[in-house]
């Protein structure tokens, strides 16, 4: 047996069982109303207190009171809502759990909270934060002078609270906020740290305090020379001893693939040959020289900006270059270092060995978007961490994610990072067990000694296409160690142990200033105080779920009565299940539903009620309470007696029912003549089917009503059997009294619904007249109707005329004959059913200029066929038709108008006929060449189409047949529809969202279809009704939405874009015109939705990215980054920007570029070096006197003295101040 016929048994199964319930309840209330008396078994089937005690059914049985299913889920289940809800989902309503928020230990750093597009500042600042000689720095500065500056005040803060906070991410608004930064606005990390470093090197050089006041230099300075040297003598100028200081090294990436490449070219020597010969002051003559930049000492930290931003003068924008770059994870600048360094004095506490700190990753393809992450060693444990905004992930020992013992030189990439990061989450959680915040009590777990007894490779290099700055940290050693380091190898130095010894020396660790202590302590107090009150809510959460969970169970366990004879309660069953699904404190018990008009139980609600044990009422109503009471005893015996009297009724209703549809089954039938016998009645018949076809019922219902309703006429008589709806059907006169009884019963006293109509009663004589008088205009007008599709066959059946010469013909409008044929074409029942068209004399005038009183369109086209006659050339935008002149003066006899107001046309013959045409012809080629040779030439091009009537090319390459015109009477007004096809064109050209194809075609050239396109619209172009090939030239079809003020430059960019076809390699036709000018739109080409345009790939130029033609497609001119201006970073420094750029104009402007620097170069730089430097120290001394401290928004000589020298080789704009 099929599924499907077990469902179907089951259905059939409980059906009955339903209906046999049913019979024996009939038949107890039966016998009830005939004896007048209840037992006490009547009383147990009839509220059902016999039903089983139900076990583990699907849901809740309504008609047994002793079923208890479905109240609550199975042991292990669980609902969507209510007391039964998941626990976690409960507990979320609690909202955040802001333990979640906690550090997992002291050891995991804490992130930085997003503002929308901060990424770069959180970045910088976490490197600056894990350098723990920086953080000893900001921390050591005056009290005073921190509570002064508002940045330096926010930046401690911000910095206390990564170092003792307890929350897993700091917000970092208050810091931004203070800097005017613009939380919307993507900007650049490395111009971020210049001037960040350069505003604190300006504010902390007021601090008493030499720790403070020189930690910018003593952490991230150096110096270098530009050394230039006679080739001919050996000797150096004397501007190569003076030394340059340098925070940052900013190396090239394009064209380089490893850190060491791009460095041997910052520090290669260039030669100062032919026009850049160096004027040499021992020689006293120009010669040859070097050129070069000697590093002369280093820093404790030494940052790498790597020029990934790199300028586009093509397209005047920035674009990111994201070749790989590799760099080593140790470093050994010695040999780079110029023999007068200070680092290779005999002094060797000083390392050049460096070891790779922190990686400032960028990730994304574009300059101003993506989002940046840092990549930071802990220099307290050597173990990596993945800082991305608030998520901070362990990357273990290895910078980039990579597992230890990493094989040498192998590449890896920031997305090794992320996978990694949860492995290692997921290896901390692995345990099953709920973890304790650390900060809240738990025990601190120790660094894992599998971990930390890794033994890395220094020798492995890194590989990435998204570092963007590198921080080396200088190596510590002890005296003499320097001895033993091998100065031969220039790139990196191996050290397999020494990476172990410092995460096993700790960092000697510092107090917080007493101000920022306090405040970071009453933070954290406050949140474990937070913590501990969501712990407290959850706990008593949990709790009241429990016991309300076991106080649910507990009580349905109670609650079904064993025995009949037991005593029990009747309970509402909605409150009874809203109390077992409500967390909270139910209401008290309502049982106000349950009480029938006598204020007892009636079987009737047994649906409503639930019968328990007196051992669950007592508890419930104990401590609920509630009511009313309602025991076994408050069964209601006058509802009983009702409805037995109700059952006893019902049995007459179905037997009489039963017996008049045997009498309406004959009577439907034919087989009543025996009843006809005496008064008969109509009813009818449609009311009569559907009351036979009714399902049986107990009592009269809606289906008895309007037996003769549909008889009944406006007049109150009866209607006429002819009129819709009114069929009716006699039927004797005891089956109408049955009717109307059960009629009256539903409907009342009211007679419009069963009013009698005996069978000898007459229809209604107004009805009937009026019927009389439609039916004979229907008669009439299908007559009229016939003999007009008759006279006018050929023109109702559409078909064509042959137009001879000689001949007259008359022009109908083509809308009008529309109609007039669906008016014709309506017969039968439907003949009324359309109206008459409108007068056909107003459509004629309204087709006529009243200014000049001639044709507003031209008159249908002309073709001749293969036999050789001329017919018109049928299309669904005819204006007008054309009809013989039988036809037209058949319809003004027929629809009342003057033959003399028509459109009369024909055929005109003769030389200077053929004269016109060939004159037509040549002016409509000429002016259509002139339209399209220049632009904005409509008026041209509509005019021309206007004389070019009836002319047509069945080869686009051959020679126009010519082909006679029809002339009209009156004439067409050129005028007029010069006027409205040059309007209609202006708005089709004016269009904002259409669609053209494109056809990439292969070959020697396109297919006809394509060069026929020009100037031809999609919906008027001919095509053939045979279903063609697909040309073999055709390399693929490209839809592209497109509007009128589309150039053709911005049109190949999409294809370029949609068939890989570069712009200078696509040959973009129309027809037979190519697409030159890329200037020019669509509309003044006169490419209207729906064209097809074909293009060809010559091949020539090499492929290449799109994206290096889109900014300038899309944007134009770009316009000037706006960078940090208007932020505290640069407050104060426009003022010594235009201060610097008046001293720059006394420089002469033909600057030698660096490959071509002499000594007057150099001479040149020192000079305007020592103008800003002068100019710098009297705005600081200005803003010293007045409010500087407070503004802390201007850098030091020093570093606006490098930042001249930076603009002055690159040719930078000073006003932008971008520095990439």
């Amino acid at each position: 047996m099929s599924p499907v016929d077990v469902g179907h048994t089951r259905s059939k199964g409980r059906k009955q069982r339903q209906n046999g319930a049913s019979d024996v309840y009939g038949q107890i209330l039966r016998r009830i109303n005939s004896t007048q008396r209840i037992d006490k078994n009547d009383i147990n089937q009839l509220y059902h207190l016999d039903k089983p005690l139900c076990q583990g059914c699907r849901g809740n049985s309504k008609d047994s009171p002793n079923c208890f299913c479905g109240l609550v889920p199975p042991l292990n289940g669980s609902r969507k809502q209510g007391l039964w809800q998941k626990l976690s989902d409960t507990l979320d309503e609690l909202g955040p759990d802001p333990s979640e928020s906690l550090r997992a230990s002291e050891h995991s750093p804490s992130g930085l909270t997003n503002l929308g597009a901060t990424c770069y500042v959180n970045s910088v600042l976490q490197c600056l934060y894990m350098n723990t000689s920086f953080r000893k720095g900001v921390f050591a500065a005056d009290e005073d002078l921190v509570r002064k500056q508002p940045i330096l005040h926010e930046l401690s803060r911000l910095f206390a609270q990564l170092h003792s906070g307890i929350k897993v991410a700091v917000d970092s608004a208050p810091f931004a906020n203070t800097l005017e930064l613009d939380n919307a606005v993507q900007q650049d990390g490395q111009e971020f740290l210049k001037l960040l470093l350069a505003l604190l090197e300006r504010v902390l050089g007021l601090s008493r305090n030499p720790t403070a006041r020189n930690v910018v230099q003593n952490v991230f300075r150096g110096t270098f020379s530009y050394v230039t040297k006679c080739c001919k003598c050996g000797q150096e100028s004397e501007a190569s001893k003076d030394a340059v200081d340098f925070y940052e090294l900013e190396l090239n990436v394009k064209g380089f693939s490893s850190l060491d490449e791009s460095l041997n070219d910052y520090l290669n020597e260039e030669n100062l040959q032919g026009e850049n010969q160096y004027m040499c002051e021992s020689c006293k003559t120009r010669v040859d020289a070097t050129h070069s930049t000697k590093l002369r000492s280093l820093p404790p930290v030494l940052n790498f900006q790597l020029k990934r931003f790199v300028f586009n003068a093509k397209t005047a924008t920035k674009k990111k270059v994201t070749s790989k770059f590799s760099f080593p994870r140790s470093l050994d600048m010695g040999p780079r270092l110029s023999a007068q360094s200070a680092d290779r004095s005999a002094d060797a506490a000083h390392s050049a060995v460096y070891d790779l700190s922190a990686i400032l990753v960028h990730k994304g393809s574009m300059v101003n978007s993506g989002h940046y992450v840092a990549h930071i060693k802990d220099e307290e444990t050597g173990e990596w961490w993945q800082f991305d905004d608030e998520k901070v992930s362990s990357l273990g020992y290895h910078p980039l994610g990579e597992a230890s013992g990493a094989v040498s030189s192998k590449e890896t990439s920031p997305g090794d990072a992320e996978q990694l990061s949860r492995q290692v989450d997921t290896s901390r959680e692995g345990s099953g067990e709920e973890q304790v915040p650390f900060f809240l009590g738990a025990e601190p777990s120790p660094i894992a000694e599998t971990s930390k007894s890794s033994v890395l490779n220094d020798l492995d290099v890194l590989t990435s296409a998204d570092a963007y700055m590198l921080m080396y940290k200088r190596r510590e050693q002890q005296v003499g160690q320097w001895d033993n380091v091998n100065s031969s190898d220039s790139r990196s130095v191996q050290s397999s142990s020494s990476d172990l010894d410092r995460r096993s020396t700790p960092v000697p660790e510092f107090t917080l200033p007493d101000q920022f202590r306090i405040e970071v302590e009453d933070m954290n107090l406050e949140f474990k105080n937070m913590c501990w009150e969501y712990i407290q809510r959850k706990e008593k959460e949990v709790s009241k779920i429990t016991e309300r969970r076991a106080e649910v169970r507990k009580v349905l366990a109670e609650a079904p009565v064993k025995r009949l004879e037991d005593p029990f309660f009747w309970i509402s069953i909605d409150w009874l299940r809203s109390w077992a699904d409500t967390v909270d404190q139910p209401s008290a018990i309502h049982n106000s539903l349950l009480l029938c008009q006598h204020q007892k139980v009636s079987p009737r609600k047994i649906n409503l009620m639930k019968r328990i044990s007196q051992s669950a009422w007592s508890y419930l109503y104990a401590k609920y309470g509630g009511g009313p009471v309602l025991s076994e005893n408050d069964h209601c015996d006058d509802c009983i007696f009702e409805d037995a009297k109700i059952a006893a009724s019902a049995d007459s209703y179905r037997d009489q029912r039963a017996d008049m549809r045997e009498l309406v089954d004959n009577v439907l039938s034919g087989r009543g003549e025996h009843e006809a016998v005496g008064n008969q009645f109509y009813v009818s018949r449609t009311w009569l089917t559907q009351w036979y076809r009714r399902k049986a019922a107990d009592a009269p219902c809606e289906a008895d009503a309007g037996p003769t309703a549909g008889l009944r006429c406006p007049h109150g008589g009866l209607l006429p059997e002819q009129a819709t709806g009114a069929k009716r059907q006699l039927v004797p006169e005891r089956a109408w009294d049955y009717f109307r009884k059960n009629a009256v019963q539903v409907e009342g006293a009211d007679p419009r619904g069963h009013s009698p109509f005996s069978g000898n009663t007459d229809s209604c004589k107004i009805c009937q007249s009026e019927i009389d008088k439609v039916a004979s205009k229907r008669e009439g007008l299908r007559a009229t109707k016939i003999e007009q599709r008759a006279k006018h066959e050929a023109l109702y059946a559409g078909r064509t005329v042959v137009v001879s010469p000689g001949a007259v013909y008359f022009l109908v409008p083509s809308v009008w004959l529309n109609r007039w044929r669906s008016y014709l074409g309506a017969s039968g029942k439907n003949v009324l059913a359309v109206d008459e068209p409108d007068g056909l004399e107003g459509f004629i005038l309204s087709l006529l200029c009243p200014k000049h009183e001639g044709m507003l369109f031209k008159p249908p086209t002309l073709i001749r066929t293969r036999r050789g006659e001329l017919m018109q050339r049928t299309g669904n935008d005819d204006i007008f038709t054309v009809v013989t002149e039988d036809d037209w003066l058949g319809l003004c006899h027929q629809w009342d108008v003057d033959p003399q107001r028509g459109i009369k046309a024909c055929l005109e013959i003769g030389s200077d006929m053929n004269h016109k045409i060939t004159m037509a012809v040549s002016e409509n080629y000429r002016a259509i060449n002139d339209c399209n040779g220049s632009k904005g030439g409509l008026r041209d091009m509509a005019l021309a189409d206007s004389d070019a009537i009836g002319i047509f090319a069945d080869d686009i390459d051959c020679k126009p047949e010519v082909v006679p015109v029809l002339q009209t009477q009156p004439e067409v007004c050129k005028e007029c529809i010069e006027e409205r096809e040059v309007h209609e064109l202006l708005s089709k050209l004016h269009y904002t969202c259409g669609e053209i194809s494109v056809d990439l075609v292969r070959g020697k050239g396109p297919p006809p279809s394509l060069l026929a396109a020009s100037g031809v619209v999609e919906s008027e172009r001919r095509t053939s009704k045979r279903a063609r090939r697909a040309s073999a030239t055709s390399g693929g079809r490209v839809l592209l939405k497109v509007s009128g003020e589309t150039t053709v430059f911005q049109l190949k960019l999409q294809i370029w874009e949609s068939l890989a076809i570069i712009r200078e390699n696509q040959k973009v036709h129309f027809g037979k015109t190519e697409l030159l000018d890329d200037s020019a739109t669509l509309a003044d080409l006169n490419i209207l939705p729906g064209s097809q345009l074909w293009v060809m790939d010559t091949g020539q130029h090499e492929n290449r990215d799109i994206a290096e033609e889109l900014p300038a497609a899309e944007l134009g001119r770009a316009e000037t980054e706006e960078g940090f201006r208007g932020t505290r970073l640069l407050m104060g420094l426009p003022s010594i920007l235009e201060s610097l750029s008046a001293c720059m104009q006394q420089v002469p402007q033909s600057l030698p570029n660096r490959d071509s620097s002499g000594e007057e170069r150099i001479a040149l730089a020192k000079d305007a070096e020592a103008m800003s430097s002068t100019l710098l120290a009297d705005e600081l001394k200005a803003q010293e006197d007045g409010e500087g401290a407070e503004q802390g928004g201007a850098v030091d000589g020093a570093r606006l003295s490098e930042t001249a020298d930076v603009i002055m080789s690159e040719g930078r704009d000073s006003e932008g101040f971008t520095v990439h």
